[in-house]
């Protein structure tokens, strides 16, 4: 643990506010040392790429090996790999050209626990390309939605669907591999776009192994920066008519000239999860250490989030404390390394205030256009989510749980 914390920039002490214990990694996770070294490098080269000379072609050797490691991080031989403004950007690029380019009429089927950057963006290019955009009801209970309640769903005449990973509200995994097999059984040519961008943290992304057309991810929650997003394409999406140059490469995804630090520092984190599988495993193929990260990454936060909502030695756990709601509930074996709650006597906005001033960073989820389709049935006008990430500790968590208790002991 202290070497994997030693990869990661402010840990342990914000350079705003000093030290503190960082549990707002769904907002963005820390980033590698790597990453700030590479970005401070490469913004500092003043050539681009396309050009005859060595720098250039040293710009192109870099990306290229970026998306090659890319495909490794992601298990995705084939498509294309591109980058864009963000991941919400890149969802609705994808989108757009999946619901003008699929064939005339059906619909666009999705479901109302998914991020609004894919819901949104279904919404807009399911309306302007004529299309019926049909929302699945998630299970408020769980807080996710199932292959089941796809499959109760789908009909032949789906043309593009769309599957949230994780959820950033409740922190639940949806088996996206078993909603896939869910559409495919009914609607085979549908086109179907994945919101990756919570659940890259986490490590395990197998598109190979999903059948899916679209996947995008957004660095900054996965150990890299803001600025920008990643995005994965089948071969038929890219088919489809987008946005080009005239006369430009066929295929190509990309407007303009790129930014060359935004694929290296994704080598740095494929890099990462690679030392990380090497550190738990003794695996040797890249891909199968990446897979031993994700497993160790998948345990370590389950030990987190089970000590923090059913205690540690004689501090109470969150299910423990009198007036606490889970979202999502108390033993769910979908959780990734997310808790969300709300009390009944003290409003979400103060206890992150409360903890904030304790040294702790969690968040308020409202319930607006982000959060509104998950707390709005459950009858909440906000709630306090606790994101975790794998190089948290269970001392952290204690830190967090001796703060609750204090906070319980002052009202009392």
């Amino acid at each position: 643990m202290a070497a994997i914390r030693d990869r990661f920039t402010h840990v342990e002490t914000c350079p705003f506010a000093g030290p503190r214990v960082f549990f707002e990694n769904a907002g963005g996770a820390l980033t590698l040392k790597s990453v700030v070294e590479t970005t401070a490098t490469f913004a500092a080269i003043p050539d681009n790429q396309g050009r005859a000379n060595a720098a250039s072609h040293a710009l192109v050797s870099v990306i290229d090996r970026a998306k090659g490691d890319m495909r490794v991080l992601l298990n995705a031989p084939d498509g294309k790999i591109f980058v864009g403004e963000s991941g919400t950007e890149l969802l609705f690029r994808m989108l757009r050209d999946a619901c003008l380019g699929a064939p005339e009429g059906g619909i666009v089927l999705g479901s109302t626990v998914e991020h609004p950057a894919s819901r949104s963006a279904a919404a807009r290019w399911a309306g302007v390309s004529g299309r019926e955009h049909v929302l699945i009801p998630h299970d408020d209970a769980l807080g996710l939605v199932t292959p089941e309640a796809y499959a109760e769903h789908v009909t032949p005449d789906v043309r593009v669907a769309t599957i949230l990973h994780t959820s950033p509200v409740t922190g639940m995994a949806m088996d996206v591999g078993g909603i896939v097999k869910a559409i495919r059984a009914v609607a085979p040519e549908a086109l179907i776009i994945v919101d990756g961008i919570q659940h890259a943290c986490h490590g395990h992304i197998d598109i190979a192994g999903l059948n899916v057309d679209g996947y995008a991810i957004s660095p900054y929650k996965v150990f890299s920066r803001h600025g920008y997003g990643i995005a994965w394409a089948s071969d038929r999406l890219t088919a489809l008519e987008h946005d080009a140059l005239a006369g430009g490469p066929e295929g190509n995804w990309e407007l303009g000239t790129r930014d060359t630090g935004a694929y290296a520092t994704m080598s740095d984190v494929v890099a990462y999860f690679e030392w990380l599988g090497a550190q738990v495993s003794h695996a040797e193929d890249r891909r199968d250490r990446i897979e031993a990260a994700a497993e160790a990454i998948h345990a370590h936060e389950a030990s987190l989030t089970d000590a923090m909502l059913h205690g540690i030695g004689n501090l109470p756990g969150l299910a423990q404390i009198e007036g606490v709601t889970v979202i999502g509930g108390e033993d769910n074996p979908a959780r990734e390394g997310l808790v969300t709650f709300a009390h009944a006597e003290r409003p979400a906005v103060d206890l992150v205030s409360a903890l904030d001033a304790a040294g702790i960073r969690v968040h308020t989820r409202k319930a607006d256009h982000y959060s509104g389709n998950v707390l709005t049935p459950l009858g909440l006008d906000a709630a306090v989510r606790v994101s975790l990430c794998h190089y948290n500790t269970l001392d952290e968590v204690r830190t967090f749980l001796t703060a609750m208790q204090d906070l319980e002991k002052a009202v009392a």
